[in-house]
């Protein structure tokens, strides 16, 4: 079936429809990861944007349940150059075909994405439409000015826990996690620390937390904008100085904007693995993982008192990781991806050295 993808500047792209049929409207993101479909897809961080993956062959070593991030598809969109015909991997459940197919995720094939990515870069992240129903351009156009003056409501409800759940079994070593949309990368580098972890839903008061007695706290990656997060926000300020904290991603922002920071929109966001990040403090560089399109003001972040700025984005002098050890805070805006197999991110042995 054919499909259209038209962006909020008139620009448009012909293709064929998979996995689902309909109308589709989201902000357009794209990543240049060669590899990890699945996870971008099941990233409740990308929750109702519109992907674009540049590598230009998706579905090559097809699915399978064990590489989910989290429960559900959380996109509003997928375009992809071209879905391969075959898959092989000795870890693979199913086809690409058949797990977009399960998710309903509409997606858009036969796209250039190369070109699309460099509209994007020159023009900056904008909101598009993928549709199956309709190709005039004009009713197109009409429907994202429409969906832009709709009252957005927050994901944040169907992306967190409804109730605490409790993961792990040690008792000595016991965090809590606010789930703004925490993926399951991040909790199995966790559980590899040892750690007994309670997972709180997104709006849990500071009290209840609290009443658990955790030795620390971690405020998870998530939706970026989402309404939600000013409630995130006031329950996070009564912790400050009464836990250690390690903010990530999302997290990482509202435990900026808490101390007094402000968050910025980036004309094009970082998403893909291959950003170099550079420590000042050690003159040390790293490559890492990173899918945000807001970023914490550096002047603004610089004259908040007992702050330090730990870690810089090489390309573009973004803050990537700040903190306080007196207040005993981490934030990071990268992601603390695990550096190999069954191995845990630096940072999170970092957090773990903070816990009392």
């Amino acid at each position: 079936m054919k499909a259209v993808l038209m962006l909020e500047d008139g620009k448009s792209f012909q293709g064929e429809a998979l996995g689902s049929q309909g109308d589709r409207i989201g902000e357009l993101i794209f990543n240049t990861a060669v590899v990890g479909y699945q996870e971008m897809i099941t990233d409740p961080a990308n929750a109702g944007k519109i992907l674009v993956l540049t590598y230009p062959l998706i579905g090559n070593y097809g699915c399978a349940p064990k590489f989910n991030e989290s429960k559900s598809v959380w996109l509003s969109g997928l375009v992809i150059k071209e879905k391969s015909r075959i898959f092989s991997n000795w870890q693979a459940k199913s086809s690409f075909d058949d797990f977009i197919k399960v998710n309903q995720l509409l997606t858009i094939s036969e796209v250039d994405t190369r070109t699309l990515a460099v509209h994007l870069r020159q023009k900056g992240q904008m909101l598009g439409i993928i549709s199956t129903t309709c190709c005039e351009p004009k009713e197109l156009l009409a429907k994202i000015e429409g969906f832009r003056k709709k009252t957005t409501e927050s994901l944040l409800p169907q992306i967190s826990v409804t109730k605490p759940q409790y993961v792990g079994k040690t008792k000595n070593k016991r965090i809590a996690i606010l789930d703004l949309g925490i993926t399951n990368s991040i909790l199995r580098q966790l559980g590899a620390l040892g750690l007994s972890i309670t997972i709180f839903p997104f709006n849990t008061p500071a009290q209840e937390i609290l009443r658990f007695k955790p030795r620390g706290l971690i405020i998870s990656g998530g939706p970026e904008e989402d309404v939600g997060l000013e409630e995130v926000k006031t329950n996070v300020r009564a912790l400050i100085n009464r836990l250690p904290m390690l903010g990530i991603s999302t997290g990482h922002q509202v435990l900026a904007s808490v101390l007094g920071a402000k968050i910025i929109r980036m004309k094009l966001g970082h998403h893909g693995v291959n950003y170099p990040m550079y420590n000042p403090a050690s003159y040390k560089a790293e490559i890492t993982v990173q899918n945000h399109s807001l970023v914490v003001d550096t002047d603004s972040l610089s004259k908040i008192k007992g702050i330090k700025i730990t870690g810089y984005n090489l390309n573009d002098r973004t803050v990537e990781e700040m903190g306080n050890k007196r207040l005993k805070i981490i934030g990071t805006q990268y992601l603390p991806a695990s550096p190999g197999f069954n191995e845990v991110n630096a940072v999170f042995k970092k957090f773990l050295k903070m816990l009392t």
